[in-house]
C-alpha cells in the first residue's frame, strides 16, 4: 500500500468527488488527505438538552427525543423539520436538501444526539443541516476523541456530499488502514531531547485529539518538523556554498582603507558599524564566497560600511559594483561615494538608463581595462555589454527590488563569482530574516549614529489641514524644505483618496509661486526630468517637493525638515517608516505628519498609532509581520512561506528557535546527514528536494 495513491481509492470517493476535492481543496493523494489539517476543533465531550441552549451557542451537541417530523412546502422549496425536545423545551432540526433520505432515517419518540450551529428565527431555536445519530451512551464513551475536527471546506465540496462527517470518517480510516506507511523521520535522540511525540501519534492526535494536551503535543511536533526541515535545507545549502563556491580572497587591508579611516572618515563609526565591518572582514579573508545580508534601519549608516568594504576590495586590486533600484538612489550613492573617493584619487563611474552614449562608451572601456575601480548604477549594470576586468565585489542595495535572475547576471560577469553584499533599509523581523535568508550570513546595524535627532511624528485628520499648512509655512520661513507625498498619480474611481495631480494643484493655490517654488516628481516622468526636479530641490531652489513614493528610498536632503504623507492609511508600515526616514537627516528638528480621513479601519488605526508611538524600524517590522503575515511582507514568490501547512512564522517564534537549535546541533556532528541514526532525515531531504514540499516525502 502507498500513500501516494489517488484519493479515488477511498471508499465512497467516486470520480465526481475526487475531481471536486482536487479542484477545490488541492487534495490529490492519500498523503494530501493525511496532511489536510483541521482548521479548528469542537469539544464533543460536552452535551446539552434543548432547554439548556440559547441563540448565542456555537456548534454544540444536543440530546433529546424527536417529538415531531414533517415536510413543509414554501416559495423557495421544501424543508424537513424535526423537533428535538426535553421535558421543558424543543429545538428545530431543519434540512433543505436530502429531505427524503433524512426523513427515512429518523424515528418519532427515539432519543437522538444532534450536532450543529444554533440559529434563532423569531422565538424559535433551530439547527440547519445538523449531524444526527441515535443516542448510544456506550458508543459515546468510546468515541474517537472528544475534540472533533472541523476541516476547511467550500460550497462545492459540501454539494458533492463531502460533509464534515464524511471527511472525518475518511481520515480516520486512512490513519487506521495506512498506519504502517507513516514513518518516523527523527532519531530517538532527537525525539527525547526535544520532547516530541512520535509521528504516528502526532498525526492521529492532530485529527482526533482526546484532550487539549494531546492536541498541543501533536501541533508542537508537526510545527517543529516543518520548521526543522525548512531550516535544515537552508543550513545545508549555506554550508555547501561555503565549501564549494569559491570567490576572491582579500587578505590585505592596505593603503586606501587605512588612509580613509585615519584621515577622511567623516564621523566615528558606531559600535554596531564596527562589528559589521569585522564580520565582513572575516568573510573576505577566506576563499569562500561572501554572501552577506546587511540590515540597517533608515539612517543607520550602511553606505559607509559598504564603502569600507569597497576599499578593502580595491586594496586587493579588484573592482566593485553597486546596484540600486532607481536612478535617484544610484545618483545619491554615486555623489556620496565620489566625495569620499576624491581625496583618495580613486576613479568612480555611474551607469544608468539615461547615461549618454559617449559617456557610456568611456565607462565601459575603463571598466573593461580595469582603470575604473568602482561602478555605481541601476539595472543597466546587468547588461551584457558591461564587462569587468576583475569584479571582486557586488553590492546590491534594496535587494528585494531585484529578481534572482537579474542578480545572477552580475555574478556571471566573472568566471569566479564576486563576493556579495546585499543591503536593505527595510527592517525584517529576525525570525523572518533567518527563514527567508537562512542561506545567507546576516549582519544588523541596530544602532543609529550619535546626534541623530528623533522625528516628531503626529497624526492629523483632514479637518486640520489649514493648521498643517500654517505650520509648513512657518518651517519654510525658517529656511527649511518640505516633502508632501501622495499614494496615487491619477484619480481612481475605486479609491476615494487624494491623487497627486489634484494635490499638486491645491498646494500651488495655498503656496502661490510669487512667494514659493514647488517641485513635482512621480514615476511617469522621464529620468531627465526627475533628476532636474530633484536637483532643484536639493539646491534649495524649490521649498516643497510634491511626490509619489518615488522618493521613498535613498533620497538625502539634510535641509528637509517635514514629511507630510497624504492618505497615510493607504500605506503599509514599512513604506511609512521609509518615507519618514527622508527627514531628520540634518541638524534641524524634523517632523512627520500623517494625514488621514476620519474613517479608518482598525488595521489602519494600528499602523498610524504605531508610527506615532515608535521610530524603531525593527519593532514596526514585527507589528507589520503580525498584521499582514510573512507572505505579504516578503512576497510569496521568493519566500515560500505560504507553503506552511501548520507552522506560523508570526506566532511560532519559540518553536522556530528550538528547531533551529536542533538543526545546528545536528549538522555540528553530522555535516552531510550521513550517520545511520539520521538515515530517515536524509531520505526525507532527498524527496523534499524533488517535490519542494516537506510533507510530500511520506509514502
Amino acid at each position: 500500500m502507498s500513500l501516494n495513491k489517488s484519493i479515488s481509492y477511498i471508499n465512497g470517493f467516486g470520480l465526481n468527488r475526487t475531481k471536486v476535492l482536487e479542484k477545490e481543496l488541492k487534495i490529490y493523494t492519500l498523503n494530501d488527505l493525511l496532511y489536510f489539517f483541521p482548521r479548528r476543533y469542537v469539544d464533543r465531550s460536552k452535551f446539552y438538552t434543548p432547554s439548556e441552549i440559547d441563540s448565542t451557542s456555537a456548534e454544540i451537541q444536543i440530546i433529546g427525543i424527536i417529538k415531531d417530523l414533517k415536510i413543509i412546502s414554501g416559495n423557495k422549496g421544501n424543508r424537513l423539520i424535526a423537533k428535538l425536545c426535553d421535558e421543558k423545551s424543543c429545538v428545530e432540526l431543519v434540512w433543505f436538501k436530502g429531505i427524503k433520505w433524512v426523513e427515512s432515517k429518523i424515528n418519532i419518540n427515539q432519543k437522538y444526539l444532534a450536532f450543529g450551529r444554533v440559529n434563532k428565527f423569531g422565538n424559535n431555536l433551530s439547527i440547519p443541516h445538523p449531524e444526527i445519530e441515535i443516542y448510544n451512551y456506550e458508543k459515546l464513551k468510546h468515541k474517537k476523541g472528544s475534540f472533533q475536527p472541523i476541516y476547511p471546506s467550500t460550497e462545492k465540496v459540501i454539494k458533492a456530499g463531502l460533509t464534515q462527517k464524511k471527511i472525518r470518517e475518511s481520515v480516520y480510516n486512512l490513519l487506521k488502514d495506512y498506519k504502517k506507511e507513516i514513518n518516523e523521520v527523527f532519531s530517538n535522540d532527537i525525539l527525547k531531547k526535544y520532547k516530541l511525540v512520535d509521528k504516528k501519534k502526532a498525526l492521529f492526535d492532530i485529527h482526533f485529539p482526546k484532550n487539549q494536551k494531546d492536541l498541543n503535543n501533536a501541533e508542537y511536533r508537526l510545527k517543529f518538523e516543518e520548521l526543522f526541515f525548512l531550516q535544515l535545507q537552508l543550513a545545508l545549502k549555506k554550508n555547501k556554498r561555503k565549501i564549494d563556491l569559491k570567490s576572491f580572497s582579500f587578505p590585505n587591508v592596505g593603503k586606501y582603507f587605512n588612509e580613509f579611516y585615519e584621515k577622511y572618515l567623516p564621523f566615528n563609526l558606531t559600535n554596531a558599524q564596527k562589528k559589521v565591518v569585522r564580520e565582513i572582514r572575516k568573510d573576505l579573508k577566506s576563499n569562500a564566497q561572501m554572501n552577506r545580508l546587511l540590515q540597517g534601519d533608515v539612517g543607520s549608516g550602511k553606505t559607509i560600511v559598504a564603502f569600507l568594504t569597497i576599499l578593502i576590495c580595491i586594496d586587493n586590486d579588484m573592482q566593485s559594483a553597486m546596484v540600486a533600484p532607481t536612478e535617484i538612489l544610484a545618483q545619491q550613492h554615486y555623489n556620496k561615494i565620489k566625495s569620499m573617493c576624491d581625496p583618495l584619487k580613486i576613479e568612480i563611474g555611474i551607469l544608468t538608463g539615461s547615461t549618454k552614449k559617449s559617456e557610456r562608451t568611456n565607462i565601459l572601456n575603463k571598466i573593461d581595462n580595469g582603470s575604473m575601480k568602482i561602478l555605481i548604477g541601476t539595472h543597466a549594470l546587468f547588461e551584457e555589454k558591461v564587462k569587468f576586468k576583475n569584479l571582486g565585489l557586488a553590492i546590491i542595495d534594496e535587494q528585494h527590488r531585484f529578481g534572482v535572475a537579474q542578480r545572477s547576471k552580475l555574478w556571471l560577469k566573472n568566471t569566479v563569482p564576486p563576493n556579495v553584499l546585499v543591503m536593505t533599509a527595510t527592517p525584517i523581523p529576525r525570525t523572518l530574516a533567518m527563514t527567508v535568508y537562512g542561506d545567507l550570513d546576516i549582519s544588523v546595524i541596530d544602532e543609529l549614529p550619535p546626534g541623530r535627532k528623533p522625528i516628531n511624528t503626529v497624526h492629523r485628520y483632514e479637518s486640520k489641514r489649514l493648521s498643517v499648512f500654517k505650520f509648513l509655512k512657518e518651517e519654510i520661513s525658517k529656511g527649511r524644505q518640505i516633502y508632501i507625498v501622495y499614494p496615487l498619480i491619477s484619480e481612481s474611481k475605486k479609491l476615494d483618496y487624494k491623487d497627486l495631480m489634484d494635490g499638486y494643484e491645491s498646494i500651488c493655490r495655498e503656496f502661490p509661486n510669487e512667494k514659493y517654488q514647488i517641485s513635482i516628481m512621480h514615476g511617469r516622468m522621464n529620468s531627465e526630468n526627475k533628476a532636474l526636479e530633484m536637483e532643484r530641490f536639493k539646491n534649495g531652489i524649490t521649498q516643497i517637493m510634491v511626490s509619489t513614493t518615488v522618493i521613498e528610498v535613498g533620497v538625502n536632503i539634510p535641509n528637509a525638515s517635514v514629511m507630510v504623507i497624504e492618505s497615510a492609511e493607504r500605506f503599509g508600515l514599512s513604506q511609512l517608516h521609509q518615507l519618514r526616514g527622508r527627514v531628520g537627516r540634518g541638524t534641524y528638528k524634523s517632523y512627520c505628519i500623517l494625514m488621514t480621513n476620519l474613517k479608518l479601519s482598525e488595521e489602519a488605526k494600528t499602523r498610524i498609532t504605531s508610527m506615532v508611538r515608535t521610530q524603531d524600524g525593527f519593532e514596526l517590522a514585527e507589528i507589520d509581520l503580525h498584521m499582514r503575515g510573512p507572505g505579504d511582507i516578503m512576497g510569496t514568490q521568493q519566500s515560500g512561506l505560504s507553503t506552511f501547512l501548520i507552522a506560523d512564522i508570526k506566532n511560532d517564534n519559540e518553536i522556530f528557535k528550538i528547531s533551529r537549535h536542533a538543526v545546528n546541533e545536528l549538522i555540528k556532528y553530522d555535516k552531510k546527514i550521513e550517520n545511520k541514526a539520521n538515515i530517515n532525515i536524509s531520505n526525507a531531504l532527498k524527496k523534499i528536494e524533488k517535490g519542494n514540499n516537506i510533507w510530500k516525502y511520506i509514502g
